[in-house]
C-alpha cells in the first residue's frame, strides 16, 4: 500500500503531517534519529488505523538513510508523498560558525533532502506520479540566521533541479516555506501548517507549485 514517508518525524510539524496524510488513509513510514521522537509520533497515528512503519536513521548518514527508504519500499511500496522535515536551526551570524558546523548544517537542511530525492525520485518518476516536498522557512535571508538562511536557498535550488529533472515525468517537488516559529494554537499551529503539504500532494498537474509560504492565518 503505497503511502506517505515523513523524514524527521517528530514533534510540530513532523507529526501534524503525518497525521494529516493517516487522515486520508494512508499508509505511513517515519523516520527519525530518536526512537522517542518516532514512538510518541506513530501513538498519535493510531486512530487512524492506518500501518504504520518506524525506521531509526539519521538523515545526514546516507547509508543510514538508504536502508530506512529501501526498507520503507519493501514494506508499502514507492510512496505516493515523501516529506522532508529534517532541520538544524541555530541562530549564528557572518563568520561565527566554523567550516565543520556549516557543513553540518549544510548536510541537514539540504543534502540530507538531496540523498532521499536521488533514492526515490527515480522510481516515482518510473512510475509517473509522485510528490516530494521539503519544509522550508525564511522567505527573506536574516543576517542573525546565516547557515539557515543558506540552507533554505538550498532547498529552493534542489526543488528547482528535481522539477527540472523529473517534472516532466509526473513527479511533484515543492517546498512549504514557514515564516514563523511553529506552536500550536498560534498563527503557526503545525495543524494548520500541515495543510499545505496536502494540498500540494493533490494539486493538479496543471496548477503545480514549487513552493507554498505559511506566513500565518488569514
Amino acid at each position: 500500500m503505497p503511502g506517505a514517508v515523513i523524514i524527521g518525524a517528530g514533534p510540530g510539524i513532523g507529526q501534524a503531517v503525518a497525521r494529516r496524510f493517516a487522515r486520508e488513509g494512508m499508509a505511513i513510514t517515519l523516520i527519525a534519529r530518536r526512537r522517542e521522537a518516532l514512538r510518541n509520533v506513530a501513538d498519535g497515528l493510531a486512530p487512524h488505523d492506518v500501518p504504520v512503519l518506524t525506521l531509526q536513521a539519521d538523515s545526514i548518514d546516507r547509508a543510514e538513510l538508504d536502508a530506512a527508504l529501501d526498507q520503507a519500499v519493501g514494506e508499502h511500496g514507492v510512496p505516493e508523498v515523501v516529506v522532508y522535515n529534517a532541520v538544524l536551526v541555530r541562530p549564528d551570524g557572518l563568520g561565527e560558525l566554523s567550516v565543520r558546523d556549516h557543513m553540518e548544517a549544510w548536510a541537514v537542511n539540504v543534502v540530507g533532502a538531496l540523498n532521499a530525492a536521488a533514492r526515490l525520485a527515480p522510481a516515482m518518476a518510473v512510475r509517473g506520479s509522485g510528490t516530494f516536498l521539503v519544509t522550508g522557512g525564511m522567505p527573506e535571508p536574516k543576517p542573525e540566521y546565516v547557515s539557515l538562511s543558506l540552507g533554505k536557498a538550498g532547498v529552493r535550488t534542489l526543488i528547482a533541479l528535481l522539477d527540472q529533472q523529473y517534472g516532466s515525468r509526473g513527479v511533484h517537488a515543492a517546498s512549504v516555506t514557514v515564516d514563523g516559529s511553529v506552536a500550536p494554537g498560534t498563527d503557526f499551529d503545525p495543524d494548520d501548517i500541515a495543510e499545505h503539504y496536502w494540498r500540494l500532494h493533490t494539486q493538479p498537474r496543471h496548477r503545480w507549485a514549487r513552493e507554498a509560504l505559511h506566513a500565518g492565518r488569514s
